[in-house]
């Protein structure tokens, strides 16, 4: 399907939405947004539109109540409610000022990015439909007219018929079966998805050499130059693609067709399951087609800014335009850029295999019952570690920090790290040197429990033999293979390579991680129902991601020392002592190699530290998980 103009569709899906939060505000018990914020991360996906979403999130409510989990998240939208009426206050305040150089910096930030507008590219988002249920059907036919689903504490996909009833991925198991007595859940068989989805992505190699993979079953394609080869229609290419897909692998997928990515990934969930809707690349098409767009539709808000948006009065994507002169205000230069593109209909056009951008971090992290017993814990780090030098070997790079991360039973996050003397990959290496972190943290916190632990390298070095050729130019592969991907349920998050820069990728993986930190609650909360009855491995349920970024609470902030590189605390006394000492030490150097030594005179009280350097100093380093692109999705699972 082609549209032209964007008419009923987003109008039927501006309706629903609010339709939806419109049911759950019908109780008077001060959880309504509560009650909304529990019905989870999946909220959008395909074949909820029937669903009932109040009679839902009421089960989810009931039967959650009272637990941890639910304290937590009561906790979490009282914060977030205070902080909507705080933005309130400040809009109160602003409409009793004069915004029109506001407005007018807003209107001509929307000129120049008119003027930016690529519709040259037709790019193709491709999404296998319920893919991992799909798989397990295969081998199972029976299944196909029941409800399933894949996952057993938490489900990480079901099929149509499941989602009938309300079921979806990212949905606690007990409370899925509440919504439906009869689903059968299968446990995940990773290698079987694996080997499918290499199927696919062999069929997606001929269409675009250079495809992106977002996850196991997601792709971004550049079909502009198969199209011009063929001389094919887009709507034809996809056809064939789809149906060589579902020809060879036996599953069928969804596809999205646009001018850019941010509009084909939002299309490819209009005619699922099995099915295509093309966006034309035509900028009137596009506008409409945004205007009456629910803004959690888009990729990049989740359920926190969606809640930030429609306080203010932005439900759609078209409302964005009348309150423009408040967005900088009220939510920051960033927020405003992402969101007047998201009006405009604005996102990359580039599609490049995830190999050429350089990773930020690589981790492996767990969830399990609380634990206290030391040797239960050491244990745990030991497998840990385990785990993450599997992933850096696969990945092949080294790291010269090493990021010990912990979620107490209360869930407070907590993140500690160490610079190792050298870069660190092997399993002996991460545990010796995490070992004492997690030693102080013992101490620290008498009594310490911990229900989730992870360890990360950052400050990546590469292991990777790079081929070169004739000319001594490295040579890239064409794309990412399957034996990359993660053999783990994954999530990723985006990094800040070579390529376009587009505000979304710090807004997608801001909702990424609100879907990361869901699962992992809701995984707790299902142990903490269900304890006896969950099948796991004893090590729980694993989320591996090569690149991913940690909760903002706790997290220690680090600056780089431009003489030696290492990263120093965020203290600016510290800093420019630790300077002043590795610099002078650097002059030294310098002075005796390069001057005879009856000639140098270095008085102590000397402190040679240029402008530059002692500016260094008040520019914050990032947090080693805060930038981050989403190329890198290409390397990761995620429940579907």
């Amino acid at each position: 399907m082609i549209i032209n103009e964007a008419s009923a569709a987003t109008a039927a899906e501006t309706t629903d939405a609010k339709d939806t939060e419109g049911h759950l505000q019908a109780t008077n018990d001060g959880h309504d947004s509560l009650r909304y914020h529990l019905l989870g991360p999946s909220l959008t996906k395909a074949g909820q539109d029937s669903v009932d979403q109040q009679k839902v999130s009421e089960i989810i409510y009931n039967a959650s109540k009272g637990s941890k989990y639910f304290n937590n998240e009561e906790f979490k939208d009282k914060n977030l409610t205070q902080k909507i009426e705080r933005i309130l206050s400040r809009k109160r305040q602003l409409e009793r000022i004069d915004l029109a150089s506001d407005l007018r910096r807003a209107d001509e930030y929307i000129a120049e990015q008119e003027l930016s507008r690529d519709l040259s590219q037709t790019i193709v988002h491709i999404d296998c439909d319920a893919f991992y249920a799909a798989v397990e059907e295969l081998d199972r036919p029976e299944l196909k007219d029941v409800p399933m689903a894949v996952g057993k504490g938490v489900l990480t996909t079901c099929n149509y018929h499941a989602r009938k009833f309300g079921c979806r991925s990212g949905m606690a198991g007990f409370v899925a079966v509440k919504l439906c007595p009869n689903l059968i859940c299968l446990p995940l068989n990773f290698d079987k998805y694996t080997a499918k989805a290499r199927e696919v992505r062999e069929i997606l190699a001929d269409y675009d050499p250079r495809f992106e993979s977002a996850s196991i079953d997601e792709a971004y394609l550049n079909i502009t130059q198969y199209c011009e080869d063929y001389e094919m229609d887009p709507d034809d290419v996809v056809m064939q693609l789809r149906d060589e897909v579902h020809q060879k692998t036996k599953i069928t997928i969804s596809a999205g067709i646009a001018a850019n990515a941010k509009i084909a990934k939002i299309a490819s969930n209009r005619n699922k399951p099995n099915g295509q809707f093309r966006v034309a690349s035509e900028r009137t098409v596009i506008l409409s087609f945004m205007h009456n767009l629910p803004t959690r539709k888009v990729n990049g808000v989740g359920r926190v800014f969606e809640r930030e948006l429609d306080a203010i009065g932005i439900k759609t994507c078209g409302d964005i335009y009348p309150l423009r002169a408040y967005l900088s205000k009220l939510f920051g230069e960033k927020a405003f850029h992402f969101l007047i593109q998201c009006y405009l209909g604005l996102g990359r056009t580039s599609v490049q295999p995830a190999e050429e951008y350089e990773r930020k971090s690589v981790g492996t992290e767990s969830t399990f019952r609380d634990m206290s017993g030391k040797a239960e814990l050491r244990e745990k780090l030991k497998w840990i570690a385990e785990e993450l030098e599997k992933d850096l070997t696969r990945t092949q790079f080294k790291g010269r920090t090493l990021v010990l991360k912990v979620k107490l039973h209360t869930y407070e996050v907590l993140t500690r790290q160490v610079v190792p003397p050298k870069a660190v990959h092997l399993v002996d290496d991460l545990y010796t040197y995490a070992l004492p972190m997690l030693t102080k943290l013992e101490k620290e916190i008498p009594g310490m429990k911990l229900r989730l632990m992870g360890l990360r390298c950052t400050n990546l070095v590469s292991t990777k033999k790079v081929g070169i050729d004739f000319f001594g130019i490295a040579r890239n592969r064409a794309s990412t293979t399957c034996d990359e991907l993660m053999s783990a349920k994954a999530f990723s998050s985006e990094d800040d390579g070579l390529w376009e820069v587009w505000p979304e990728a710090e807004f997608e993986e801001a909702a990424r991680q609100e879907r990361v930190d869901e699962m992992n609650e809701l995984e707790r909360l299902s142990q903490e129902e269900v304890a006896g009855d969950i099948s796991q491995q004893p090590q729980g349920i694993t989320f591996r991601s090569n690149v991913t970024q940690e909760p903002l609470e706790k997290q220690e902030e680090f600056w780089d020392c431009p003489i030696c590189q290492k990263p120093q605390k965020a203290n600016d006394k510290e800093f420019n002592e630790h300077i002043d000492h590795c610099l002078s030490r650097q002059t030294i150097k310098e002075a005796v190699k390069d001057t005879p030594i009856e000639s140098i005179d270095l008085p102590p009280s000397t402190r040679v530290l240029p402008p530059v350097l002692r500016n260094h100093g008040s520019r914050k380093r990032k947090s080693p998980f805060s930038n981050t692109h989403e190329k890198e999705k290409r390397l990761f699972f995620g429940p579907r």
